[in-house]
């Protein structure tokens, strides 16, 4: 008994002391690298099974007994832990996890791991986000995503990104990606840059594949800033920023003293008296300002986001500008213990612009003007002659009204009912629409009455937009042991409806009356004003199913299909199908790469998907006819006067389809330090959409939409991040992108109607050369200039140039034929390198883009580089040799104008500063920066910016023009402040 009541005892002491420990309270924080909150991070200790979460704050309390080791965990981060003992508070700062596999990334109709994705699917997340006054949402990405190329053509206010994601894929389809907000098909510019929480892409087609027709330009989808709080407390976030504009480069122009000295020596040029800056005189260094306050408040059951953006931004060009308020509310509630959740939203946003008369004609006119000319004549109004398309720059500004107001409301709600937690259903249903409305006019001091005698000019234009959307989707999500089981199934269906109205009248009693009193035009009276209007409407209707299967997280595979219906096309071709399949097998999980210490992940992947392009216009496949006063046509058998045909009828009009490989791998080597992706891609594009020249008859009208031709592209993109330095006080991380893109057509015909086409021409000179830039040819790649070659300059100042058959010969005496390939618009390929830098509470990051391998028409050098014209002015590079010879041929197209468009643009810098918390009371962070934008471009292209070419519209086929009428680009200085309350 003594021996029993011995070890009782001992084990009764031993019990005591354990829970005898005095238990200690622990208040903490979690936050990033940066010294940001980290929400929803889990906290856990050794010795407990609970589990807590920090909140909107990124904060947390305990209680604990000293020795328990705590553990927190936050997606996309390394975990953390530390021995716990004598602590009451704690900042756990958590390291950025370089492998990512945790991170989330938005796909079709839901979310999935990264380290399980079997598409090329790229994800960027807003603290990687450029900064300073970016257009829209493209901008924030831009040189940040292999394979997507995004442009900014010009520095206009009103203007927008240009996207192209792995080269040209339709020749009058659309082209342009899928744009998903939030659920929501939208664009760019649907919400402010300020709002957004991260930006995926959809690359390949297998990825792509379950939008259908929509996805051959790829998927992007931008998910906004949510509360995801669950503790009650309501934060406020405030962000702005200020903001100078520069011309980015200016144009080296002929001043008024060299036009004196030209006259001097003999130069048939004019002196008219004055000296005047013309580029000076129509340009301005804009100010422009930003405010984004956003608020996040609830609790565990109902939280909201509501947030209102003002911007105010003015333009390089006088009087162009642009305001903006875009205002959002969201809202969350979960009901019957979390099994039904609803979601609200609305996003309004207004833009107004007024322009005056700035438009991309005003920089030809200023380049143009004679710098001995003045601004005013003796009577005070605007000098002008009349010489050929040569106006005062000043005038059309000044005496131009054009404003517009564009509004556009979002809204849409979801209910996603989870009955247990393997299965949810979810219903989404939204509604866009948008109002677009301009009203311009001229005064009586216009040209359009000073030269054109029209006595004062208005006009109304106004657009106006539906788009209703309904989804209904379930989703199964299971795991048995090593195996994981995801399920997809759900029906989507969209209308869309559109119109437009356009009035113009002249000939007014004043003009005073703007754009207000059209009917005062007493044009109307004589017929000669003008009035019309369009309407139509489209429905597009899907089925859809995906299954993903994952062994171990090792073995992978993926397995979607949609059916989709469109009215779009002919009746024969309502519906198609679009099915894609990827696998992906983690090399780095399998029993023969335990013991190596270098590779953490190496994940293969292989797809295929066929996707589709449809066409721009809902009628195509339907006849339509036009109203004439002195024509008709016969109509079911019967003579209809008036009526005259203007489409023909195809009933087999459909889709294109393009049908893309993928391979490619996901890495991360060396403890995660090195990581990244590698793709190859290679698309074959069928059906299409072209408008073919037909004989009348058989056929009503001269030309036919038609279904004809094949397109090819393929390239390599490659993404590698490296976290070069990772000390305590100072961090490097660097990240280098790279893609490559090579298009062909490969055929341009149609057997069913007989109809063929080996090349088609594009792009245009304008006055007075008037001739076509680029030739399109079966078996050549997309974008190929088709221009004389030069190779001299004879005695009397003449191009001579190189024959098809390799002859020398005068430019005069050559033909068309004589043309040849020289060069190419497109880029070969596209770098990005990306650094960031922190070192303390102090950040900095270096954004370089470069394009290589593509030519650029000088359309500046073209026209204003020769001294045949002296009613214009011209550069200051006019009057050297060329071949060395004085130039002395009228103007003509030839390649001596094309030059190298290699560029690498130090694109954004940033510095920024985050101040300690305990700095002002109730501020919780505190950071302001500086930032700059298109800073500096290392080039040996001659003209004003490499990258001011439009790939967009009429240029897409004719990409690597820098034209003269254009709205220059700019350099962006900008100081900025975000706090948090």
């Amino acid at each position: 008994m003594n021996r029993f009541h011995y070890v009782l005892f001992l084990l009764l002491l031993n019990i005591g002391m354990v829970f005898g420990q005095e238990q200690k309270s622990l208040t903490g924080q979690v936050v990033d690298e940066a010294g940001n909150p980290v929400q929803g991070a889990t906290i856990s200790l050794s010795n407990s099974p609970e589990k807590i979460s920090s909140n909107r704050d990124g904060q947390f309390s305990l209680r604990y007994t000293t020795g328990a080791r705590m553990t927190v965990n936050s997606v996309g981060h390394v975990e953390f832990t530390q021995t716990l003992t004598e602590q009451t508070s704690l900042t756990v700062r958590l390291q950025t996890s370089s492998e990512e596999l945790e991170q989330v990334v938005v796909v079709g109709y839901g979310t999935q791991r990264r380290g399980e994705t079997t598409g090329s699917v790229a994800s960027v997340k807003s603290e990687s986000f450029n900064q300073g006054a970016v257009i829209d949402a493209g901008q924030l990405i831009q040189g940040k995503v292999a394979g997507l190329r995004i442009t900014t053509p010009s520095g206009n206010p009103n203007g927008n990104t240009q996207i192209n994601l792995r080269g040209l894929n339709s020749i009058q389809g659309a082209v342009n990606p899928l744009v998903i907000i939030d659920g929501v098909p939208g664009e760019f510019n649907s919400v402010a840059p300020e709002d957004i929480e991260s930006v995926d892409v959809m690359k390949d087609g297998s990825a792509a594949a379950i939008y259908g027709t929509r996805a051959t330009g790829g998927v992007i989808f931008i998910t906004t800033k949510q509360n995801r709080s669950t503790d009650g407390r309501t934060s406020i976030d405030y962000n702005n920023y200020a903001s100078l504009q520069t011309l980015f480069r200016v144009p080296d122009l002929l001043n008024a003293e060299d036009y004196r000295r030209l006259i001097a020596e003999g130069k048939p040029y004019e002196d008219l008296g004055h000296s005047t800056n013309w580029i000076d005189e129509v340009t301005q260094n804009p100010f422009s300002h930003n405010h984004n306050l956003t608020l996040f408040g609830g609790n565990s059951r109902t939280n909201f986001t509501g947030s209102v953006n003002y911007r105010d931004w003015d333009g390089v060009l006088l009087k162009s500008g642009q305001e903006r308020l875009n205002v959002r509310a969201d809202l969350n509630h979960d009901m019957f213990d979390g099994k039904l959740r609803s979601r609200m939203q609305i996003i309004s946003n207004t833009i107004s612009s007024k322009q005056g008369g700035s438009s991309d004609y005003m920089w030809r006119q200023a380049m143009i003007r004679n710098p001995t000319d003045r601004i005013f004549n003796d009577q005070g109004k605007w000098q002008e002659s009349n010489a050929y398309m040569y106006d005062n720059p000043l005038g059309m500004i000044h005496e131009s009204v054009n404003d517009r107001m564009y509004r556009e409301t979002r809204m849409n709600g979801s209910l996603d009912y989870r009955p247990t937690t393997d299965l949810s259903f979810k219903a989404l249903f939204s509604r866009v629409q948008d109002n677009d409305l301009t009203g311009t006019s001229t005064s009586f001091d216009h040209i359009n009455t000073t030269k054109n005698n029209l006595n004062g000019t208005a006009s109304r234009w106004t657009q106006a937009g539906v788009e209703n959307l309904m989804e209904l989707t379930a989703n199964y999500n299971k795991q048995f042991g090593d195996h994981r089981i995801i399920g997809l199934a759900g029906y989507s269906w969209q209308r869309n409806q559109f119109e437009n109205f356009n009035a113009y009248n002249f000939n007014f009693p004043t003009d005073q009356y703007s754009y207000n009193q059209l009917q005062a035009g007493l044009a109307l009276q004589n017929g000669l004003a003008t009035m019309a209007s369009y309407k139509q409407e489209s429905t597009l209707i899907g089925y859809f199913a995906r299954a993903n299967y994952s062994y171990k997280e090792k073995y992978l595979l993926m397995a979607s299909i949609r059916r989709e219906g469109s009215s779009t096309f002919g009746e024969n071709n309502k519906w198609g199908n679009f099915p894609a399949v990827s696998v992906g097998w983690d090399m780095a999980k399998e029993d023969f790469m335990a013991d190596q210490k270098v590779i953490n992940q190496w994940k293969w992947r292989a797809g295929y998907g066929v996707t589709g392009t449809i066409a721009a216009s809902p009628y195509n496949s339907q006849i339509s006819y036009n109203y004439t006063l002195t024509e008709g046509a016969y109509i079911n058998g019967n003579w209809v006067p008036g009526f005259v045909p203007a489409r023909n009828f195809n009933p087999d009009l459909r889709w294109e389809r393009k049908n893309e490989l993928n391979v490619g791998a996901d890495f991360s080597l060396f403890n995660n330090r090195v990581y990244g992706s590698l793709d190859y891609y290679s698309r074959q594009v069928k059906d299409l959409l072209y408008m073919f020249q037909v004989p009348v008859p058989p056929y009503l009208t001269s030309s036919m939409f038609l279904n004809a031709g094949e397109m090819s592209n393929s390239g390599f993109e490659a993404l590698v991040n490296v976290d070069a330095v990772n000390k305590e006080r100072f961090k490097w991380r660097t990240t280098v992108v790279f893609s490559s893109n090579k298009n062909k057509l490969r055929n341009l015909s149609n057997d069913r109607f007989g109809v063929t086409q080996e090349f088609f021409d594009t792009g245009y000179t304008g006055e007075p050369i008037q001739t076509f830039t680029h030739r399109v040819q079966v078996g050549r790649s997309i974008g190929d200039f088709y221009v004389y070659k030069t190779v001299g300059v004879d005695e009397e100042g003449k191009w001579l140039i190189e024959s098809q058959e390799g002859d020398i010969i005068p430019v005069q005496d050559a033909t068309i034929e004589d043309r040849q390939y020289y060069g190419n618009g497109i880029p070969d390929f596209n770098l990005g390198w990306n650094n960031s830098f922190q070192y303390g509470n102090l950040d900095m990051t270096l954004n370089w883009r470069g394009s290589f391998g593509h030519q650029i028409l000088n359309m500046s050098r073209l026209y204003y580089e020769n001294p045949v014209n002296p009613a214009y002015n011209a550069l200051r590079t006019a009057y050297d040799p060329v071949y060395g010879q004085t130039l002395n041929n009228d103007l003509v197209y030839v390649s001596h104008y094309i030059e190298n468009g290699d560029f690498l643009k130090l694109d954004n810098v940033t510095i920024g500063y985050t101040f300690n918390k305990q700095l002002i009371k109730g501020i919780k962070s505190l950071r302001i920066y500086v930032s700059g934008l298109n800073l500096v471009t290392i080039t040996g292209y001659k003209g004003l910016d490499p990258e001011a070419t439009s790939y967009e519209g009429d240029f897409q086929f004719a990409p690597g023009i820098e034209h003269r009428d254009r709205y220059p680009t700019t350099r962006t200085y900008t100081a900025g402040l975000n706090v948090r309350f």
